[in-house]
């Protein structure tokens, strides 16, 4: 029997066990609900289920148990790594609920709620939520990873404020997962991944925001020298509260553009005196910046809010001398699409804040590059010019990257510290013997 026939029968009784859509090869919408966000993966899968509640999970879980298959879990399709063949993709998107407590100041959200709606949902209380750039994103598999996002040096990656998660175990039992009750499993979820356990949903705490101050500052591009000299200074001295990301993009059929992006938990005045050293910079196409709802969050950087074809590459950087600053601000870009620079620090390398896998991040920035790959071609000429951009970073670039930003081909061996990675192995092994549940880059990977 070959193995897609082997599939075929293993997921052929599904439907019977769940009350969410089950879509096989071949059938109708089967080609459209296993592609990922990301469209230049391809993530081959031997069934999708669009599970209608946990106690779906858990049937799917304990079926694919029974019958020697994996699941590899999805809300929406962010972060493939295409590694999928023979699986049952589980859509938890359906999971979206949203509870914001907020005399006690924390939450509750389903595994298919993305950050759009619980921080529309915390705003009228005066709360947010650690989200990252965009509100499409869904809340459990960027906590999942870590959570790098807008209240980072603040107060930490996302994970590191979780209280806890309702999760279906390997053997398809359903459980809730806190420091007291599964120590163990509580450390790997807050930032290991999700080839632990199923989550079906998840309990962090809420940050008070009084007030907000942020938006994007657009130049033309070539003051792309002067907005990285003064991305420099100001991240140099940056309170904990100030978040600034830096972007140089050559956008098709658009000119050069520089972007520098910011987010202040703080009063307008407060922020736009922090800011002040940008205001004599020429050639300003445009300035969003103002007191903002923490609701607007994902309108700073306006990430893409449809599927598309792309490939990126992240790696941490130990500072920015002058030779990064030569090869990030006049080295061509094209192919690749931008690059951006987030400012790390602050509780995200503070080993008193950062207690689960990742530990401290210790390097003070993040670069993100990313090229549209509408064909292979176009993908080989994306990814030689990021390692040559790369290359050309020399010693600046650690080699370590945060999981959230890994793509196809990365591998877990180059985010977590050795002893905290046989940590992880060693709970995925006690945990999921069968190796059930396959995260879209498992801990085991390589081993």
């Amino acid at each position: 029997m070959t193995r897609s026939m082997a599939d075929t029968t293993a997921v052929a009784g599904l439907a019977s066990g769940v009350r969410g859509r089950v879509l096989l090869p071949g059938d109708a919408g089967f080609e459209e609900a296993r592609r990922p966000w990301n469209r230049a993966v391809d993530q081959p899968v031997a069934a999708v289920v669009e599970a209608a509640d946990a106690d779906d999970v858990a049937a799917v879980v304990r079926h694919a148990r029974r019958e020697g298959l994996s699941v590899a879990v999805q809300p929406n399709g962010h972060g493939p790594s295409g590694d999928t063949d023979g699986t049952i993709l589980l859509r938890t998107g359906r999971l979206d609920g949203v509870e914001i407590h907020a005399a006690e100041r924390w939450a509750r959200v389903g595994a298919g709620a993305a950050w759009g709606p619980v921080l529309a949902a915390a705003a009228p209380h005066g709360l947010t939520g650690p989200a990252g750039s965009s509100p499409l994103v869904s809340v459990v598999g960027y906590t999942l990873g870590g959570g790098q996002g807008w209240f980072s040096r603040r107060h930490g990656l996302a994970a590191d404020g979780v209280r806890a998660f309702d999760v279906v175990t390997a053997d398809g039992r359903p459980a809730r997962v806190s420091a007291d009750s599964c120590p163990d499993l509580f450390w790997a979820l807050r930032g290991g991944g999700g080839d632990f356990a199923v989550v079906t949903a998840v309990e962090f705490d809420l940050l008070p925001v009084a007030s907000l101050y942020g938006g994007r500052m657009l130049w033309a591009g070539h003051r792309a020298g002067e907005v990285f000299a003064a991305f420099r200074e100001l991240t140099a001295t940056a309170p904990p509260e100030l978040s600034l990301w830096l972007t140089r993009a050559e956008f098709p059929q658009s000119p050069p553009m520089v972007a520098l992006d910011a987010a202040y938990a703080g009063s307008a005045a407060e922020g736009a005196a922090l800011l002040g050293r940008l205001d004599r910079i020429a050639d300003l196409i445009s300035d969003q910046r103002g007191a903002m709802s923490p609701a607007d969050l994902g309108d700073i950087t306006g990430d893409p809010t449809t599927p598309g074809p792309s490939l990126s590459r992240t790696e941490l950087l130990t500072g920015l001398d002058a030779g990064v600053e030569r090869v990030l601000t006049t080295e061509p870009l094209a192919p690749v699409l931008s690059v951006q620079l987030r400012h790390l620090g602050g509780a995200m390398a503070d080993p008193a804040t950062a207690t689960g896998p990742h530990g401290p991040l210790t390097e003070p920035y993040l670069l993100y590059t990313v090229g549209l790959t509408p064909s292979p071609e176009a993908a080989a000429a994306v990814a030689a010019h990021q390692a040559e951009l790369v290359r050309r970073l020399g010693a600046a670039v650690s080699g370590r990257k945060p999981f959230t930003f890994l793509a196809p081909g990365e591998s877990v061996r180059s985010v977590f510290p050795e002893e905290a990675l046989a940590r992880l192995r060693g709970i995925k092994r006690d945990r999921d013997p069968r190796g059930v549940i396959r995260s879209n880059f498992p801990v085991l990977d390589g081993v």
